[in-house]
């Protein structure tokens, strides 16, 4: 389905995961090359090696839905980020910050992380949301919704698996 499966139509009952990469589900130092595609810089680390931890925090929260806020999408495109990650984490995908159909690929460019996601929740307008992210540049809306990862640490930190816990369950909770 490609760019279609990123569900601009309004679901107001989603709870959503707004989740970028770097920083996040592995190291920031994400590098691409024509000789080694897509890799990490930092030894010892590999892409997406923090993953498993966001499926455990995810796990007792089965309504919970991801929409990807990764410049990976923007940079390759949407399956190929999607495909990226664990199965389990796959099925929880139901879009993108970024989809061809109706942006201005300069303007999304230049927009920061956090606007970027703003921007979706009014389009998406989800039940309840948070943000993952390394980045904390964006509007006063994102900062009180986001969860900051440190770019060395992403969620092996144990304090911000501690905070992503009490907030799921706090959105959760909101809903019910």
């Amino acid at each position: 389905m490609g760019e279609l499966s990123t569900r601009s139509v309004p679901s107001l009952h989603d709870l959503v995961v707004y989740l970028d990469f770097d920083g996040v589900l592995h190291d920031d130092a994400v590098y691409w090359s024509k000789q080694e595609g897509i890799h990490i810089r930092m030894p010892g680390r590999s892409l997406f090696e923090w993953a498993p931890i966001l499926e455990l925090l995810l796990a007792p929260h089965p309504t919970v839905k991801i929409v990807l806020s990764t410049s990976w999408v923007r940079a390759k495109n949407f399956q190929f980020a999607k495909t990226k990650l664990p199965a389990g984490l796959q099925e929880r995908v139901i879009g993108a910050t970024f989809h061809r159909r109706e942006m201005r690929k300069w303007e999304f460019d230049n927009m920061p992380r956090g606007a970027q996601v703003v921007a979706d929740v009014r389009r998406r307008r989800p039940a309840g949301w948070l943000a993952i992210d390394n980045d904390d540049q964006g509007p006063k809306d994102y900062l009180d919704h986001l969860v900051k990862t440190q770019d060395r640490l992403g969620l092996s930190d144990p304090n911000v698996q501690l905070e992503i816990q009490t907030r799921l369950a706090r959105l959760v909770r909101g809903q019910a």
